[in-house]
């Protein structure tokens, strides 16, 4: 090997030892894990790229800047069509503007231009959507999201100060595992170590007010397995619970449509000899399916748990006031036998039904012949029917 193929050996392995090392290395424990010179190290410097440099603040270890350190990678055809799909999912499923984003969807749609330029055009074109002065515009959320992004790469903690439902604010020191979209929110959370209280906790993104990178470092357990940790979950919400039975009922009318998706990992369908669907599934945290299931509207039943489907009766009956309706269960025998009038006002329209002229009419005798009322009432009947007045 030759002297320029060792250099260019020692600078990959320089590179590679600072990724190693998010807290930096010093010349010295570069040159022993090198087996060179200290001095050697530093003539090394030049020839390194930009993104490493030495940070003379921090006993002079060599660090390289992660926010600007750039990676190669390289595609087939139908890895770059996959891309596209996600990129789609991603320019679609978010309302916010992302510069970060949009740079990394150009990169990829200019790497991509010989190899497949049809792709290519439409990468950069949900480029253009990502940066689309229509979006949201959020800075909080954006430096929220790079500093947890350093926090993550670098292992060290933040503080961040969270936004609650109720407007209140809340500090904690945070330790991300694991950053996670959620798609139906459009929104991101990350799942770690909070303190207070010392458990693992999620926190959504668009809440956090403030967050600071501290000097604290941790180390992510070994036991932590984030897709083990939302196997069971519907989206972001999981539950060291045992996971809970949902049970689905579907109309003809989206059973096919059902079936043509795996919403769920432990989804299992059965069809029914009347056309109906059966929907079962193993979930974390049924309550989070509530926003899904109500977008079947009439064409679900909530079998079980109760819990839920008490929670959509109660959400029917909230929109029946909303839009001024009652609901009825009355059998159409009854509902026939109530067009038969009784009385009638001055429009045809206008009648008390006979049926509950004969109700009023029989709690008005209850009332004259019960005592305590008047026994003259009950002579009178008496006399007119030849009854016994008792």
């Amino acid at each position: 090997m030759g002297h320029a193929d060792t250099k260019a050996d020692r600078l990959l392995k320089i590179e590679a030892l600072l990724l190693a090392h998010p807290a930096g290395l010093t010349a010295a424990e570069l040159g022993r894990k090198l087996g060179v010179h200290r001095g050697t190290v530093g003539r090394y410097l030049d020839s390194l790229p930009k993104h490493i440099y030495i940070d003379d603040s921090d006993e002079d270890r060599w660090k390289i800047d992660r926010d600007g350190y750039l990676v190669n990678v390289r595609f087939t055809l139908h890895e770059a069509l996959s891309l596209h799909l996600a990129a789609r999912l991603m320019a679609t499923s978010t309302d916010k503007q992302n510069p970060h984003a949009a740079a990394a969807l150009r990169k990829l749609g200019i790497a991509l231009e010989k190899l497949a330029p049809l792709i290519s055009a439409h990468l950069k074109d949900s480029a253009d959507v990502m940066d689309d002065a229509a979006r949201y515009h959020d800075p909080v959320y954006l430096d929220a999201l790079e500093t947890l992004t350093r926090a993550w790469s670098l292992g060290r903690k933040v503080h961040l100060k969270h936004q609650l439902p109720d407007q209140s604010i809340t500090e904690y020191t945070f330790a991300p595992y694991f950053v996670e979209p959620y798609a139906v929110g459009q929104s991101t959370h990350t799942i770690g170590w909070r303190e207070p209280p010392g458990g693992l906790r999620t926190f959504k993104v668009e809440r956090i007010r403030a967050v600071k990178l501290l000097e604290d470092s941790y180390t992510i357990p070994a036991e932590f397995d984030a897709r083990a940790l939302l196997a069971d979950a519907w989206g972001i919400w999981y539950t060291e619970q045992t996971p809970v039975t949902v049970r689905l009922r579907f109309h003809p009318n989206v059973a096919a449509r059902v079936q043509e998706t795996r919403w769920h990992r432990s989804a299992v369908t059965t069809p029914q000899p009347d056309g109906y669907l059966l929907w079962e599934a193993q979930i974390a945290e049924p309550r989070e399916m509530l926003p899904w299931i109500r977008g079947w509207g009439g064409d679900v039943e909530v079998l079980e748990p109760e819990g839920v489907r008490e929670a959509v009766v109660k959400e029917v009956r909230r929109m029946e006031k909303v839009y001024g309706i009652q609901a009825t269960t009355q059998d159409p025998k009854m509902t026939y036998l109530l067009q038969c009038w009784g009385k009638t006002g001055k429009r045809p329209e206008q009648f008390h039904p006979a049926f509950f002229h004969l109700l009023d009419v029989g709690y008005v005798a209850r009332a004259l012949l019960k005592s305590p009322a008047s026994p003259r009432w009950r002579r009178v009947l008496a006399q007119v029917l030849g009854a016994d007045a008792d």
